[in-house]
């Protein structure tokens, strides 16, 4: 399965922020989505970096209360893994495995397409082992 099918399935629809917003405006924003991270993008669209909770306990711990007035580009991560949409979903399991993330951006053409969590990616590997153990126990019962 590839990352493609995922995005159809669930819709592209990512949230986002700006950079020059302030972490408390991410942190209403993640409270109002209900979601662990938001997509940090610039005006045309193509990403700045990521921001998660574990970014935002980090700034707390270190800052304090101050944290909360300075801008997302102080506390995201930037250096920002990416996967694209023809990517397979043991591929991206491995990236976030790897890379200790619960949520990869996906990019087209440079620019943010969709995002996938953890999540995704475990219901949708679930989902393939579970038709494949299906498909086998056709094969046994028809043998």
């Amino acid at each position: 399965m590839l990352v493609r099918t995922i995005l159809a399935d669930k819709g592209g629809d990512v949230v986002v922020i700006s950079p020059d917003s302030t972490v408390d405006q991410a942190i209403a924003l993640l409270a109002q989505k209900k979601i662990g991270a938001v997509v940090v993008t610039r005006g045309d669209g193509r990403i700045a970096g990521i921001l998660s909770e574990r970014d935002i306990v980090r700034m707390l711990a270190a800052d304090g209360v101050e944290a909360l007035g300075k801008p997302v580009s102080k506390a995201m991560t930037a250096k920002v893994m990416v996967c694209r949409e023809d990517n397979s979903v043991n591929e991206v399991m491995g990236i976030m495995t790897q890379g200790r993330f619960r949520h990869l951006p996906v990019e087209r053409d440079g620019k943010l397409a969709g995002i996938i969590s953890i999540g995704d990616v475990v219901k949708r590997r679930i989902e393939e082992i579970e038709h494949e153990a299906e498909e086998i126990r056709n094969y046994i019962a028809t043998a």
